[in-house]
């Protein structure tokens, strides 16, 4: 079956949908003020907001996921959709729902004026991959009158370089040979594990730099977005990892999903029995824990209808699960080992195992199955020949240009690596670069640019992973 229905359509929809549900709680409130506010109307409006906005994000990106496994399952033969998905869908919906949820909640005034709702919604540079933005803190930024000003351009303009560097160096050159690596895992099996980590920084360098240039352009008109990274590779645990990765997304989850879940009637039953059974503490980690679970589960299917994606959201979910379950047996084995939590060995162990926990989730997250995923890891166990990566055909020299390539590859993560521990050490960039002669700054973008189109693999770069989500 297929369908055509022009992609703005979908933004209007969503737009509409909760702006309507939004106006429509506000005056239940505004002519209830003398008497008591009729809540489980407003919880009706509320669900409608939801049922019409995410079942839309539903039908458009899940019903053939969904239509393919009945087929499996029934050996029936249903039609699939053909359809484009609509550019950042995922991305606005949130965004929309958020938006009417902190209504309902008393947490943001209902907007009268569709015109400047449809801006919050569709404000150009986060409509393809974010970051999630919260009405409260972009409303007035959007409607409040802006001035020229040069530090905000030069900020800009810094930001945008910056991230470029990172997508069209940093990301596109570890895709050359994470694509030639996945796209024939037989021939380059022994380095399957170099695959895995190549992806972890194409996706990185990809979203990141993307990011970069959104929160750059955004700022030469004098908006200032969230900032959607900080440093998470210098992560102690999963759950600190997933608060400094694609962190509009964690927050957003943690607040519109997470709390909500484990306040519900159901986890407190749940609750209540594990108490019963394990005491009331570790009743507590129980409802934490099946949270966790259904968030990340959630999270996997946000970035695709897959069974792999719902595999990494399980993993995820797991051990930051049981990570919450064993904090207690934690500390007592710290205690017997007499580590400290202050001690810099401790710290860059926890660094380097969150890492390699991170990466282990990426075999379900790079390929297309499940059991591509599981091929890929025995072959990072079973055959790990890193001479491999000589035999890579790399540039329009082909083979010859390969150590050439990876040293590029290589300078490059050095100059983020360097940035990014400054960062972590607390130093503010944007700070820094106000305090540097303008020469030097310009010396600096200067040689960003030019290194982009001398350096990377392509003349133009691909599109950005995380706007097919």
């Amino acid at each position: 079956m297929i369908i055509s229905i022009p992609a703005v359509f979908f933004l209007l929809f969503s737009t509409l949908v909760t702006y309507g549900c939004a106006l429509w709680i506000k005056h239940i409130d505004n002519i209830q003020v003398e008497e008591k506010v009729d809540v489980k109307k407003k919880k009706r409006i509320v669900i409608f907001g939801i049922v019409l906005d995410l079942g839309m994000l539903a039908f458009l990106k899940y019903s053939n996921f969904l239509i393919l496994n009945i087929n499996a399952i029934t050996n029936s033969h249903i039609n699939l959709f053909h359809m484009i998905l609509p550019l950042g869908i995922s991305y606005y919906t949130f965004q929309t729902l958020g938006y009417l949820l902190d209504v309902y909640w008393g947490r943001a005034e209902a907007e009268t004026n569709l015109g400047k709702y449809a801006l919050f919604v569709s404000f150009f540079p986060q409509l393809v991959q974010g970051p999630i933005g919260r009405y409260g803190r972009l409303a007035d930024q959007l409607t409040s009158s802006h001035k020229f000003e040069l530090h905000q351009i030069k900020y800009g303009v810094e930001r945008i370089v910056w991230g470029l560097f990172k997508k069209m160096i940093v990301a596109e050159w570890a895709s050359v040979y994470r694509i030639a690596i996945f796209s024939n895992p037989e021939q380059y099996s022994g380095i399957a594990v170099f695959g895995v980590l190549l992806y972890t920084i194409e996706l990185y360098g990809d979203f990141a730099g993307g990011i970069d240039i959104v929160l750059g352009v955004a700022a030469m008109f004098g908006i200032r977005l969230d900032e959607n990274f900080r440093q998470p590779l210098f992560s102690v645990s999963i759950s600190d990892f997933w608060r400094r990765w694609h962190i509009s997304l964690g927050t957003w989850m943690k607040d519109y999903v997470f709390y909500p879940l484990t306040l519900s009637k159901a986890m407190c039953k749940l609750q209540k029995k594990a108490k019963v059974k394990w005491g009331r503490k570790k009743g507590r980690f129980v409802t934490i824990a099946v949270s966790d679970l259904i968030v990340f589960v959630l999270v996997g299917l946000w970035h695709g209808p897959s069974w792999n994606n719902i595999g990494w959201g399980f993993y995820n979910g797991v051990i930051i699960a049981t990570s919450g379950f064993m904090a207690d047996t934690y500390k007592v084995w710290k205690t017997k080992l007499h580590i400290k939590d202050q001690s810099k060995g401790y710290h860059l162990f926890m660094i380097l195992r969150t890492f390699i926990l991170f990466n282990l989730g990426q075999y379900f997250d790079c390929v297309s199955s499940v059991g591509e995923a599981l091929k890929m890891m025995k072959y990072s166990v079973t055959s790990f020949q890193p001479s491999q990566f000589l035999m890579i055909s790399s540039g329009k020299l082909g083979v010859e240009y390969t150590p050439y390539a990876l040293l590029t590859l290589f300078i490059g993560c050095v100059i983020w690596f360097i940035v990014s521990v400054l960062k972590e050490k607390g130093i503010n960039m944007e700070e820094a670069a106000a305090k540097t002669p303008i020469a030097l700054e310009f010396l600096i973008c200067i040689l960003l640019l030019i290194s982009i189109p001398l350096f990377s693999p392509m003349s133009v770069a691909r599109g950005f992973i995380y706007a097919q989500f």
